[in-house]
């Protein structure tokens, strides 16, 4: 019987590692990849064509979400299961609209993600026991608050999205271009594109932004001018 091929997305190496020693042991699941960034598992999902992918949301240079997007954009048949500590219902909500197959929470168990892993790779959407509550409750979709902020940034384009992200991240221009494989004027291009969108024009502006909705973590290590 042919495994069910996983590409590992986080950033902290001891997650990955302990990740794939506990999928490794399932006798029908192969760990094919790790990637410890958002374009790095962009860049193997396409060369690889795993079967799912294992997608944490907080990582440098592309985050999670933008990630999920990208992947099941340029390779359709591959899933993706975001596996993250974070609870709230915006980021399950972003998940789901980008397409994601199902959203576990880091504190599930090997068993459990093993189960999960099988279960999207049939087609079944999964989700931790407290998010699948809040999905069935009422109206059956989660509550996203719908304040201004978030309502600029989905008029934000896919490559701006990841300008923000190096720009919050604290990326110069040159920097940006060599990651994205962009001109340096193209990215200014973009950057001034978002800037106009979310009415923000400075970097330390657009940092804030990046923080309050997401798109890094607050405990990334930026430089606020």
């Amino acid at each position: 019987m042919k495994p069910i091929t996983i590409l590992l997305a986080d950033d902290h190496t001891v997650v990955r590692e302990g990740l794939r020693a506990l999928l490794m042991a399932e006798t029908d699941l192969a760990v094919v990849g790790e990637a410890q960034n958002g374009r790095l598992a962009v860049e193997l999902a396409k060369k690889l064509h795993p079967t799912v992918v294992v997608m944490d949301l907080a990582m440098p240079q592309l985050n999670g979400l933008e990630a999920t997007r990208q992947i099941l954009l340029a390779v359709p048949t591959t899933k993706v299961l975001i596996l993250s500590a974070h609870n709230d219902d915006e980021y399950v909500e972003r998940v789901i609209a980008a397409g994601a197959a199902g959203y576990l929470l880091k504190q599930s168990s090997a068993q459990i993600l093993a189960q999960a892993i099988r279960a999207v790779e049939q087609g079944h959407p999964v989700f931790s026991p407290v998010i699948a509550r809040r999905l069935g409750s009422e109206s059956g979709k989660l509550r996203v608050p719908g304040n201004a902020p978030r309502r600029r940034r989905s008029l934000l384009t896919s490559r701006e999205e990841e300008v923000l992200q190096l720009v919050a991240e604290g990326a110069p221009n040159k920097q940006a271009a060599a990651e994205l494989g962009i001109s340096i004027k193209t990215v200014e291009k973009h950057r001034q594109q978002l800037m106009d969108k979310l009415d923000i024009h400075d970097t330390a502006g657009l940092t804030r932004y990046a923080i309050a909705n997401g798109v890094i973590e607050s405990s990334v290590q930026v430089t606020i001018i």
